[in-house]
């Protein structure tokens, strides 16, 4: 393949999830619908935390950070999927797509480690409840915050640079719904066994490992909790932690199964990379909400709040 360079490679083009034609107003609105009301649903529980004193503790300030990352990864990904329905929706230019790339890496990494962090940070208040709150102070969710933003910054960081050091050919149709890796090195006309092998290792290594201590922590929580003697209190804790399990599952399984089918065409990739990227950070405001009895109780409280404001 004859290599070309980054000047004369201007744009990409998106090809998208397989439709039937005449639903392709249905399916720009259904995902402009979908982009919407996670927004507001991420949105929500940003401000009932931030409102309601009640919810002034560690496990909600690690939610205000998966919400807001809940956000922002669907602004990066849900738009251009949904401007793939529309005619010539589906290009994006050479730098729209690098900055993607990037960003979906960035906030997808930092959503890794979070999931880790609010999973010790469970383990803590159950396994160890006496010593939780001088462990787990200001400080240190500070702390495990900007780790978490720091380790996916650089993390997309070297994902970023790895790629599109690469020389691409003249082909620009990337087999995805979003500039993601996979797609854009079968268009470089250059060994890209070293970007391979990174890209194994961050999804092998990296996913594999905070997979396996949120595991970990989990058979300890369960533990603790069936040594509660009281039903009514082994409920509540399982309530606590049944939101963030669930969540973890929807996040790591899809994952997981785009990396086995790794190079496959099958249209069955892009339903996954659908769920991971549109689905989940839209489910996820609901399940902290139906499961979590102390959210739903906020949400009332500022509902009623508003309302008294307006009268």
């Amino acid at each position: 393949m004859e290599c070309g360079n980054h000047s004369q490679l201007t744009h990409f083009v998106l090809v998208g999830l397989p439709y039937p034609p005449e639903l392709r107003v249905p399916l720009f609105l259904f995902f402009l619908l979908i982009y919407l009301l996670t927004l507001c649903g991420n949105l929500l529980i940003l401000l009932a935390v931030v409102w309601d004193r009640r919810l002034h503790k560690p496990m909600y300030w690690f939610l205000c950070h998966l919400s807001f990352l809940d956000m922002t990864v669907s602004s990066v990904v849900v738009p251009k999927v949904a401007a793939c329905f529309l005619p010539g929706g589906g290009t994006i230019s050479f730098q729209a797509c690098v900055a993607q790339l990037f960003f979906f890496h960035f906030l997808g990494c930092t959503e890794c480690f979070l999931y880790t962090v609010m999973a010790y940070d469970r383990f803590l208040a159950i396994c160890k409840p006496l010593r939780y709150s001088v462990i787990m102070n200001r400080r240190t969710c500070l702390c495990l915050a900007m780790g978490t933003w720091l380790g996916g910054a650089l993390d997309a960081t070297i994902q970023t640079v790895l790629t599109f050091r690469l020389p691409f050919g003249p082909g620009n149709r990337v087999e995805s719904i979003f500039c993601d890796i996979p797609g854009l090195l079968k268009l470089t006309c250059a060994n890209t066994a070293l970007n391979e092998l990174v890209t194994t290792l961050d999804v092998g290594f990296l996913a594999m490992s905070c997979f396996l201590m949120i595991l970990m922590s989990y058979i300890y929580i369960v533990l603790a909790i069936l040594r509660i003697h009281s039903a009514e209190g082994r409920r509540r804790a399982f309530s606590t932690c049944g939101a963030h399990i669930t969540v973890v599952v929807m996040y790591y399984v899809p994952l997981f199964v785009i990396d086995l089918r790794e190079g496959s065409k099958d249209p069955l990739d892009s339903v996954v990379a659908v769920f991971y990227t549109t689905v989940t950070p839209f489910l996820n405001p609901l399940i902290y909400t139906l499961r979590n009895q102390e959210m739903k109780a906020a949400l009332i409280r500022l509902g009623g709040q508003q309302e008294t404001a307006r009268t």
